[in-house]
């Protein structure tokens, strides 16, 4: 007979079986809860990332809206300060006319005032002439004139009215 060189004898094959059991019952025991643990874990760490990557773009949306907002608020800011200045020169404009008009006024009210103050002197010397007048007509009513005393009284009368007139 022939002998081969790998004998099977019932130790080796109880040696197969059991090995064959044993993994049978590792595997439902220890392979399985281990493979499904490892399976939610995985889905767990994926699970973090996907939202992680949600919270990122969460953040970068804020962000921007964020920006927006302040950019908003810049160009709203510099346009208040645009229309207070505007507003502020437009103040300005009004108090410089005001105060135009007023010089204006005031300048007629000089004006009036000095033509009142005028005629007022005027009149005053028309009075003082008048009065003039009277006092040399009543100087030479009360003295008997002869022809040269005549002209000495008008040219003296003439000399004071000049007189009066250039003073004022």
């Amino acid at each position: 007979m022939y002998k081969s060189f790998v004998s099977l004898d019932w130790d080796f094959v109880f040696q197969l079986v059991n090995t064959f059991i044993m993994y049978l019952i590792l595997k439902k025991l220890l392979f399985k809860p281990t493979t499904e643990f490892m399976a939610k874990r995985t889905a767990e760490v994926e699970g973090s990332y996907k939202d992680a990557e949600e919270a990122v773009r969460k953040g970068e949306e804020l962000k921007a809206e964020y920006e927006s907002k302040i950019n908003s608020a810049k160009e709203e800011a510099q346009e208040i300060v645009k229309n207070g200045s505007k507003r502020a020169e437009e103040r300005a404009d009004e108090i410089i006319k005001s105060a135009q008009e007023e010089t204006v006024q005031l300048k007629e009210r000089a004006n009036r005032e000095i033509q009142r103050e005028k005629q007022k002197v005027m009149n005053e010397l028309k009075d003082d002439i008048s009065s003039l007048a009277i006092l040399a007509a009543s100087k030479v009513i009360e003295t008997d004139i002869d022809g040269a005393k005549h002209d000495k009284l008008i040219g003296d009368f003439i000399e004071e009215v000049g007189e009066a007139k250039w003073q004022n």
